[in-house]
Order: structure tokens, then C-alpha cells, then sequence
């Protein structure tokens, strides 16, 4: 099988059931080839995916009709660049993941995946201004270090991080939890349009994919996997936002963290972070010099 025809079979099989690396490892590991999915037994799929036998034969008659299809053409129409596992393309940081994505999409500058240096940052949905003051104090100097800023373009600390970056003349990548043809949360609408046409969204789902609660936790370990270390402004105790810095301590990342004020809910988190030894930062230029001790200048 030439490597098109490997490719066009990965994004038919995605497209219809997008499953993780590791699903695609234990299905390809029986059955050898996407060639001879039409022919195992619903049951035998079934049971390599864990899944129940009525969604395993779904899985394959629609597969099999997707393939009919110019999956290709139809993405480059609507400005969605499919990027494979196998792609020279693909972000090798997330083969470090326990369970990276099989597919990423992507919109806009697709290049900036290759940049050396990305940084998350990251906050409560619920930021205070408090995020935003100690944002404009950080992303600056990250900006005149040539990093690409990421984070999730959920509401709060990740709008206010991408619309500080665009502000300072930087670039920035917002990695979704649900497809491209869904604008999540809709207040992002614009944002997400600007970042599309002159930055970068990426996410591991097929665009009609609609968001879904448990989607994000999932994001949040992409968007740790492509940064080398993660800054954090706000986070309640219980905050998906932990969630991101917990994927980043367990790859040996760096996490900083904006120290609170101790009465404020959405500095419980972080403060948490910092006793449990997060770094604590106030200004970009901190980040820098903490970088710069362990991997040499940029």
C-alpha cells in the first residue's frame, strides 16, 4: 500500500470513529492493515476497541462509504489541513503523551507547530483582572524571546492570554476540544476567525465534532504536549486548569505560576501549585532567565 492511499484510509477511519493512537496501535496490530478492516467481524472489532458489536459494524459500513469520498478536497476547501501521526508535519512532542492523537487538524500557519520555543498559558474560565494584568506583564517578554504563545481560546485566562499576544505582535495557537465547524465558547467567535487566518487552531477532532465536557481534559494534555513548560495565572482548587499542569509536571515541564492573593478563590489553585513547589513568576523576563538556566540561551 503507497503512503496516499495509508493516509486517505487514516483520515476515512478518523473521520467516522476518531480514535486515539493507542486504539489505532491495538487495531492495526491485529489486523495488520486498514486493508482488511472491511473484512474482520464486527465482534473481533468489537472487542480490539472496546467497544459495543452494534458500534463496531456502524464503524465499518461507514468507514467503507467515507472512503468514497475526497476527504482531502473537501478539508482544503473549508481550510482545514488533516495532519497524520505519520506526517512530517506532526508535532513529535506527542509521541511523549501516554495517548496522542492520531489526527490533528489544522487552521491557519501551520508552521508555527515548528517553532522551537511554545509556552502554554493557562487560567480559570472565571479570571479576574487579575489575570490580565499579570498576563500583560508576562507575555511581552516571552514575545521578544520569538515564543509562540498557546492555550486553549476557552473564556477567561486563555482569551485574555491570545488577545494579549495578538496585542503585542506575537503569534499564538489555540488548541480546541471539539471541530472546526463549531465555534466553542461562542463568544470566541471573532477570535477564533482571527487566529484561523493569521495564527493557528489545531484540535484531534473531526470538524462536525460538537464540544463535549469530557473533550477538554483531553485537550489539555495537547496543549502541555506541544509546549515546553506552562504558566499559570488563576485556577481555582478544582479547575480543569490543574489538569494541564498536571500533564506537564508527569513530562517533566517546567510549570510557573502567578502567585494570588490569598482570599481569592481563583488563587487557591495556583498558591496549591506553588506549595507543591511550582516555580512562582510575576513577569516574562522570569521565565526566560529560569529557561535559559537549564537549556542554555535562545
Amino acid at each position: 500500500m503507497n503512503h496516499e492511499n495509508k493516509y486517505l484510509q487514516i483520515l476515512a477511519l478518523h473521520y467516522v470513529y476518531p480514535l486515539t493512537f493507542n486504539k489505532y496501535l491495538s487495531l492495526i496490530k491485529t489486523i495488520h492493515s486498514l486493508d482488511n478492516l472491511p473484512t474482520i467481524s464486527t465482534i473481533e472489532l468489537a472487542r480490539i476497541l472496546q467497544i459495543p458489536t452494534e458500534k463496531s459494524k456502524i464503524i465499518v459500513e461507514n468507514y467503507l462509504k467515507m472512503l468514497q469520498v475526497n476527504l482531502e478536497d473537501a478539508y482544503k476547501s473549508e481550510g482545514i489541513v488533516p495532519i497524520s501521526f505519520d506526517s512530517e508535519k506532526y508535532p513529535m512532542e506527542l509521541f511523549e503523551l501516554k495517548d496522542p492523537p492520531t489526527v490533528i487538524y489544522a487552521m491557519g500557519d501551520v508552521s508555527l507547530l515548528e517553532k522551537v520555543h511554545k509556552i502554554a498559558i493557562i487560567g480559570s474560565r472565571n479570571a479576574t483582572k487579575y489575570s490580565a494584568i499579570a498576563i500583560d506583564y508576562i507575555v511581552p517578554p516571552l514575545i521578544e524571546n520569538d515564543f509562540v504563545i498557546v492555550s486553549g481560546l476557552a473564556k477567561g485566562a486563555d482569551s485574555l492570554a491570545h488577545r494579549a499576544t495578538i496585542q503585542y505582535g506575537g503569534k499564538t495557537i489555540g488548541v480546541l476540544g471539539n471541530g472546526f465547524f463549531h465555534y466553542y465558547p461562542k463568544e470566541n467567535k471573532s477570535l477564533s476567525i482571527e487566529m484561523a487566518k493569521n495564527h493557528l487552531l489545531i484540535t484531534e477532532y473531526p470538524p462536525y465534532v460538537g464540544p463535549k465536557k469530557w473533550q477538554f481534559p483531553m485537550r489539555n494534555r495537547i496543549i502541555s504536549g506541544i509546549s515546553e513548560a506552562v504558566v499559570v495565572t488563576e485556577a481555582a482548587l478544582r479547575s480543569g486548569t490543574l489538569s494541564t499542569s498536571d500533564h506537564a509536571l508527569e513530562h517533566g515541564k517546567d510549570v510557573f505560576v502567578v502567585p494570588g492573593p490569598i482570599d481569592s478563590d481563583t488563587s487557591k489553585g495556583t498558591n496549591q501549585l506553588l506549595k507543591e513547589g511550582a516555580i512562582p513568576v510575576w513577569n516574562g523576563y522570569q521565565i526566560i532567565e529560569e529557561r535559559k538556566m537549564f537549556i542554555g540561551k535562545y
